[in-house]
């Protein structure tokens, strides 16, 4: 059912001193203000990744390390702000020191292959500690460096791209943006063939800020009311969902209702892991939406913006409500939260942002949902050709990601990293199988 990682994989990996890689030719050194969407609470944490490759016979003689590190120091030259550092000013407002003292680097290899990793490749990944060491004081938000990268050569010819980066300063699409251009870089390219766009007033609040739109994924008036999950024995598992299972859910709902596989998944998922929950049928319980907002706003944000562009519109309902309805209640919850995601949201949030001192998103009895199955993680190609796999190094308690995958048979689908208590885990899995009503339904 769940997807699971070899329990037996032990490895050794011999890392080398870290270094500081700078941009390859002088940068300008300039503050620049982080956007009022880029610098929210919810923004300020570190997101983890790789992007795993093959041995690729064309590129036999060609060291990953030395050619990634090359490209890095060149990408610098157009990304400069990567190779700087934040700063937070009054009123918590963030902005980057382009100081250009660089992007921290780590060269390290395994005694592994990548046969040794098993037929299907998805989080979690327990090794991740060792594919990306991060020293003490290194992933601090303020003064540190904005991204941090490993790459760990494999016994087979294969490597494992590793990043840390600060959610402050881009969201997934900024960072594949960068990382294309690496790639590109890296394959022979003398500058990305889209230009990198800072333009982060755009995404600024109105003077004077209006808060025109309801935003419940920034109510907290209920908080500190009824269960909050507990955050120990937590235990990581993803779930595959192929063709086979997208359409066995869409026959749970009405053939007029028309729902995208995000719809279906999401209102699936959400509803099995608020009845495994057990809360009272009172409490309130929300979904968000991430949504990428580039085309949301009016006119788009320019081709190449590579900062924050998302929003967290928001579905509220009851656990009673949720779980006793039929999932086409659930279906329309998620639809009606994706479609506040416009322009004059957007602006309204940024207007909150400023009004109410920059706050995080509700995660009491919140999930958050981000679908990264058209972000183009695997595209980013150095020179060994598309990535195995490419995407975040797991979910959390509060979020899951939408990665496009393989299942043991190579069928093509989507794996969904779920993070739960083991009781409450236990339960979501009968549930996800009671509502496909088919034991092999997230099997791979």
């Amino acid at each position: 059912m769940a997807l699971l990682r070899p329990a037996s994989l032990v490895f050794t990996v011999r890392r080398y001193d870290p270094e500081l890689v700078v941009p390859a030719k002088p940068t300008p050194h300039e503050c620049k203000t982080l956007s009022d969407i880029d610098d929210q609470d919810g923004h300020r944490f570190q997101i983890r990744g790789l992007h795993i490759y093959r041995c690729n016979a064309s590129m036999q003689g060609k060291d990953p390390v030395k050619v990634i590190r090359e490209a890095l120091a060149k990408a610098l030259v157009f990304y400069y702000p990567f190779a700087g550092r934040i700063k937070e000013g009054p009123n918590r407002k963030l902005m980057v020191d382009c100081t250009g003292e660089g992007v921290l680097f780590i060269e390290a290899d395994a005694d592994v292959t990548l046969e040794e990793f098993g037929g299907s490749l998805h989080p979690p990944f327990p090794c991740f500690k060792d594919l990306l060491c991060e020293s003490t004081g290194s992933n601090d938000l303020l003064n540190s460096p904005v991204l941090q990268i490993q790459v760990t050569r494999l016994k087979c010819g294969g490597f494992i791209f590793a990043h840390r980066f600060n959610h402050t300063m881009s969201d997934a699409v900024g960072l594949i943006q960068f990382m294309s251009a690496m790639g590109e870089i890296a394959r022979g390219a003398v500058a990305p063939s889209i230009p990198p766009v800072w333009e982060r007033h755009l995404l600024n609040a109105r003077d004077p800020p209006l808060i025109t739109c309801e935003h419940h994924e920034y109510d907290h008036a209920t908080a500190t009311i009824g269960t909050i999950m507990p955050t120990d024995n937590l235990v990581h598992h993803s779930f595959f969902f192929g063709p086979t299972q997208i359409s066995a859910l869409k026959k749970l709902i009405s053939d007029n209702l028309c729902c995208s596989t995000f719809d279906i998944l999401t209102a699936c998922v959400w509803r099995c892991r608020t009845i495994a929950m057990k809360l009272g049928p009172d409490e309130d319980v929300r979904l968000i939406c991430v949504v990428n907002a580039r085309y949301k706003y009016n006119p788009p944000l320019p081709v190449g913006y590579y900062g924050n562009a998302l929003g967290y519109p928001a579905a509220l309902t009851t656990a009673g409500e949720l779980s006793k309805k039929p999932l086409e209640y659930a279906v329309k919850l998620v639809k009606e939260a994706k479609a506040k995601a416009t322009d004059e949201y957007m602006k309204s949030t940024a207007d909150l942002m400023v009004s109410r001192g920059r706050p995080n998103v509700n995660t009491v009895r919140s999930f958050l949902v981000s679908d990264l199955s058209r972000a183009r993680f695997r595209e980013v190609d150095f020179g060994w050709g598309k990535a195995e796999f490419g995407g975040p190094s797991n979910g959390t308690e509060i979020i899951s990601f939408y990665i496009p995958s393989k299942n043991k048979e190579g069928k093509e689908g989507i794996a969904v990293p779920v993070c739960l208590p083991a009781y409450v885990m236990e339960s979501f899995v009968k549930e996800i199988n009671s509502t496909l009503a088919d034991d092999e339904a997230t099997g791979a």
